[in-house]
């Protein structure tokens, strides 16, 4: 018997319980008269199924609101559904590899789970055409396209893709520039990113602000040079009077 016994680790404890095991599930039960092992060969063995192929997942869940820009926010990332759904509630059921996303029960969305913080899973189809024509676009082409146009273009257009967290997050910028080019004309657009480069404001908001306001028109100011010598005065007496004369 184990209630006689005293145990000093669990280790030990199971491996008497085991000991005993087979004589418990072999016994007899007098209320049903059969065995625990006979029971489970007579009734739930013949009802067993095979172990699934693949190991049980584990799951997280979340209740997301989707964004205005069709994203939903899931572990520091951001994932996107059918841009139709912006401002509705959805769920987020993500497992090691993937993140599928759920509209009233209904799997509307599947993306490998990204690693990191503040990373994009974008499909092409969720987005609006607007926003499927910006998918055409890379930094590089971008960045070239702005080079035709003149270099301080492609400075400004540079630095925009340059200060954003992502790339992406300035193409809109960009494009928007491109729109000016078509409105302005190339030559305006070059002067006035020159002259948003020399306010140290390169965006498209400065550039379509001088363009509006017509200010790429206007020469620029030159500073005014620093005088380098000092005006004639009877108080001034000038480097000679410092120097000794030789014996």
């Amino acid at each position: 018997m184990l209630r006689n016994r005293t145990f000093f680790s669990l280790a030990e404890m199971n491996e008497a319980i085991w000991e005993k095991l087979g004589d418990l599930n072999g016994r007899t039960m007098r209320h049903l008269g059969a065995s625990r092992r006979e029971l489970f060969e007579r009734l739930d063995r013949p009802a067993l199924r095979a172990l699934p192929p693949n190991r049980f997942e584990m799951t997280e869940w979340k209740n997301c609101g989707v964004n205005i820009d069709y994203h939903i926010e899931f572990d520091h990332n951001y994932y996107s559904v059918q841009h139709q759904l912006q401002g509705e509630h959805v769920e987020a059921r993500a497992t090691a590899n993937t993140v599928e996303i759920l509209y009233k029960s209904r799997r509307i969305a599947s993306h490998v789970r990204l690693r990191g913080r503040g990373r994009y899973s974008t499909l092409p189809e969720h987005m609006p055409a607007s926003h499927r024509a910006h998918a055409e676009w890379t930094p590089s082409r971008l960045i070239s396209w702005a080079e035709k146009t003149g270099p301080a273009t492609g400075r400004v257009v540079a630095e925009i893709l340059r200060t954003r967290p992502h790339p992406e997050q300035g193409y809109r910028s960009c494009l928007g520039i491109i729109r000016l080019a078509a409105r302005h004309g190339p030559s305006r657009v070059e002067v006035a990113c020159a002259r948003a480069e020399r306010l140290r404001a390169p965006s498209y908001k400065t550039v379509a602000n001088i363009l509006a306001a017509g200010f790429d028109e206007l020469p620029f100011e030159e500073p005014a040079e620093t005088a380098t010598t000092l005006p004639a005065h009877d108080n001034i007496r000038g480097a000679g009077y410092y120097q000794q004369e030789e014996d």
